[in-house]
């Protein structure tokens, strides 16, 4: 697994195509680019049911629409709690994304972990923290862009599941696709399929950081999260959901909270995760910004820290926005563009942006 530091604006030498499948090592050569199987081209005929044995009748296939360069963002903690984030008082839910230079609206998916409760039923868990967002702050982050949120992390259900499946539905009402969670397990695993620019993409969400050992956990007959700890379970998904897309996507909360490399553990689940079928992962859940990686071709952001979040320490305060380019000759780029919490619920763009982390190679 080749293990790359940085967080830098694509403009700035920061782009990430796959280096050597080497462990912990600086890029020094690039390996073949990834294979992307093609779209098919072809028109079919094929009888219709249902009609009569002497009647010849055929109809063509839709022509599949081309594959062009899909641009997929990807960020760490979002918390629209306004008792938490109290800047949203004073300034608006539109402030969160404010700072952003419209980077989430210019690509063509993005997708956020959103680490709160969006709904106004249910009463507190028994834990530490609990956070509940305000469902009046979920059509400003679907103005910015955002188009997926991942439920499974250890805040979703801080006010209980009927809270957490009320706010899969308020999230829906906005445009916005919940992942990771649902009434029972199949559902909870069941990945959302979007389709972009001729492609078919299934993004799954995991939760591998949950209270109460178990407890949050979705089964046949019970609401809850993906065990996103568990690479049984979450390769099986994995691999069911490439047989009907071209690319899969995980977002998952994993990992150890103030650490700035991932674990072997992490690391383990994500070669496992991408030998399954997965051609991306964003985790989250660690607070901290940690480094870009790859396996296989594939790209792993480890850790993408807060992003709507409290200012609080300098290293806290630094994160990104994972950006994962595929191209339909197969290439794929990344980079951590960087991004800055200036103030409480702010986070801001930095300069040198430029455009999407393109893969390196002739276009």
């Amino acid at each position: 697994m080749a293990f790359v530091t940085l967080a830098a604006g694509c403009s700035t030498g920061a782009i990430a195509s796959p280096p050597p499948d080497t462990a912990f090592t600086p890029v020094t050569a690039l390996p073949p680019a990834p294979t992307v199987e093609p779209a098919p081209t072809a028109t079919t005929t094929q009888p219709l049911e249902n009609v009569p044995s002497s009647t010849t009748t055929t109809t063509s296939a839709a022509v599949p629409t081309p594959r062009t360069r899909l641009v997929v963002s990807g960020t760490g903690d979002v918390n629209l709690d306004p008792t938490f984030v109290r800047s949203f008082r004073s300034e608006g839910y539109e402030y969160a994304w404010s700072g952003l230079g419209g980077i989430l609206d210019a690509d063509d998916l993005t997708i956020v972990n959103l680490e709160c409760s969006a709904s106004n039923l249910g009463t507190p868990w028994d834990k530490p923290w609990n956070f509940r967002c305000d469902p009046d702050a979920l059509p400003s982050m679907a103005d910015a862009g955002v188009e997926v949120a991942n439920l499974a992390n250890n805040h979703s259900m801080d006010y209980g599941f009927e809270a957490m499946l009320d706010a899969r539905e308020n999230l829906l009402a906005v445009g916005i696709d919940p992942v990771g969670t649902g009434a029972n397990a199949d559902e909870a695993y069941t990945p959302v399929i979007v389709e972009r620019n001729g492609w078919k993409i299934a993004i799954l969400g995991g939760g591998g950081v949950h209270p109460e050992s178990g407890s949050w956990i979705a089964t046949d007959d019970r609401p809850g999260m993906t065990d996103g700890d568990s690479a049984e379970a979450m390769t099986r998904a994995i691999a069911a959901a490439k047989e009907d897309a071209d690319l899969v996507l995980v977002t998952i909360h994993w990992g150890e909270a103030e650490t700035t490399r991932p674990r072997p553990f992490e690391q383990r689940l994500a070669e496992a995760f991408i030998d399954a079928g997965a051609d991306g992962v964003f985790g989250h859940h660690q607070h901290v910004l940690q480094p870009l990686g790859w396996y296989h071709g594939r790209p792993i952001a480890w850790g993408l820290g807060n992003f709507v979040w409290q200012a609080g320490s300098p290293q806290a305060r630094r994160t990104a926005v994972a950006q994962f380019v595929y191209e339909p000759d197969g290439r794929i780029g990344a980079c951590l563009v960087p991004v800055v919490i200036e103030s409480t619920g702010h986070p801001v763009l930095q300069s040198g942006y430029e455009g999407p982390c393109l893969p390196d190679g002739p276009e």
